[in-house]
């Protein structure tokens, strides 16, 4: 299986390691599904995951970065000529779209009425 995570996910699961969050992203580091990314997300990720206010060790976020680099899959994907209520999170869905991923997002309501849309509760 495929995965695009938004970015909300992976900082909800490293904030809160017993939280569903977590345990989506422990079964993506024991393999158990395909992370997909495009430069556009990784950037997103390491920008808001090096935020002051969440205190990560920047080493750690770095090794972060640098497994999904490693072992998940990196997409161009194209850019889609749809609206959308916010333009910073259309990515995740072009990724997804691109790549036959399933996009797992903590803000279901900013992203299309789409099956392959899901919120966290569902993966």
């Amino acid at each position: 299986m495929r995965v695009v995570l938004d970015t909300n996910v992976l900082v909800s699961a490293l904030l809160s390691p017993e939280g569903k969050p977590a345990q989506i992203l422990r079964r993506f580091l024991r393999g158990e599904f395909v992370l997909c990314y495009d430069e556009r997300i990784l950037s997103e990720y390491e920008q808001v995951l090096l935020r002051p206010k969440f205190r990560f060790d920047p080493r750690h976020v770095n090794a972060i970065l640098d497994y999904i680099r490693l072992v998940g899959l990196e997409a161009s994907a194209p850019v889609l000529q749809i609206p959308f209520t916010d333009e910073y999170d259309k990515k995740f869905y072009e990724v997804a779209k691109f790549t036959g991923a399933v996009l797992v997002t903590g803000n279901l309501k900013h992203f299309p009425s789409d099956p392959i849309v899901k919120g966290v509760q569902e993966l």
